[in-house]
């Protein structure tokens, strides 16, 4: 078995179609196909089933896939380390941000990082903060970036700098003029959330929590996927929302939207790393760059 046919095994799968996988990896179809083939039957078991002109994983072939992920991803582990002894010159650090780090924080370290290592290569990707937790844990990327507060056993989580939250309306909102200061209030109103396993819904969970409210109480008009589908929500007078000031900020300024006057707690941001694997010396270098 090669890091080759390893790396054809999991293409197909990813994709459940030779053709694409072959193109993808700049091979022949029949060099795609050969290579499948001789691992079913260098070890005699069928990796996929052919379903008229489709293919499908297999109950081993589903099994074989996160094991063969993960030999991939210790090969790329050492690829890695000879990029640090090459001082930096060549390589690859996969990052994985939740949306608000992503999209308001985290371009500009990226681009204090490319300043300084131009050959670097920097790869994104985004999720929420339990995606991204989960991301670090299965070794498919190394270093998240997360707003929410991670427990994990096989994490280590460090502080970062952080953001400022706010409760905002529509301008013609009562609460534009006259703030919810009771739980009572909080609860008549009507909510616009982010999704299970945001960071920025959690905020939002616990002033509910600090109120003795609980969400089965409360009215809850939308939960959408992205900061800005809440903030448009918002903007469009769906409710109320707690949202990052990075990413209402401009709506505030041209009065889009109204800030609501009520003390929310400073969020902090943290990056995850997995505690197996040794911090590497571009990860090292990515996070000095992150570092007020």
């Amino acid at each position: 078995m090669t890091l080759e046919q390893l790396r054809i095994f999991i293409a197909v799968a990813e994709r459940q179609h030779v053709t694409q996988a072959a193109a993808a990896l700049n091979l022949t179809q029949s060099a795609t196909s050969a290579a499948i083939s001789a691992l079913e039957q260098r070890h005699a078991v069928r990796l996929f089933d052919r379903v008229g002109r489709r293919i499908v994983l297999t109950d081993a072939g589903r099994q074989f896939l996160d094991e063969a992920r993960a030999v991939l991803g210790r090969a790329e582990q050492a690829e890695r380390l000879l990029a640090d002894l090459a001082q930096l010159r060549r390589g690859t650090l996969r990052l994985g941000a939740s949306q608000t780090v992503a999209n308001y924080w985290l371009p500009g370290v990226m681009q204090r990082f490319h300043n300084e290592y131009p050959d670097f290569s920097l790869s994104l990707t985004t999720g929420n903060t339990q995606d991204i937790a989960s991301m670090v844990q299965g070794a498919t990327i190394d270093l998240g970036f997360v707003e929410g507060v991670v427990e994990a056993p096989t994490l280590s989580v460090t502080k970062l700098t952080g953001d400022e939250m706010a409760l905002v309306v529509a301008p013609d909102h009562p609460w534009a003029r006259t703030p919810p200061l009771t739980a009572a209030q909080l609860q008549e109103g009507t909510w616009v959330l982010r999704e299970p396993g945001s960071g920025t819904r959690a905020v939002w969970e616990d002033l509910l929590k600090r109120n003795g409210l609980d969400k089965a109480s409360m009215r809850v008009a939308f939960e959408l996927p992205s900061n800005e589908a809440v903030r448009s929500a918002v903007k469009a007078g769906g409710g109320a929302a707690i949202l990052s000031t990075l990413v209402i900020q401009p709506l505030l300024e041209n009065g889009r939207i109204a800030r609501v006057d009520i003390d929310l707690p400073q969020r902090n941001f943290f990056v995850l790393h997995h505690k197996e694997r040794q911090i590497s010396l571009a990860e090292a270098r990515f996070l000095d760059c992150a570092r007020p």
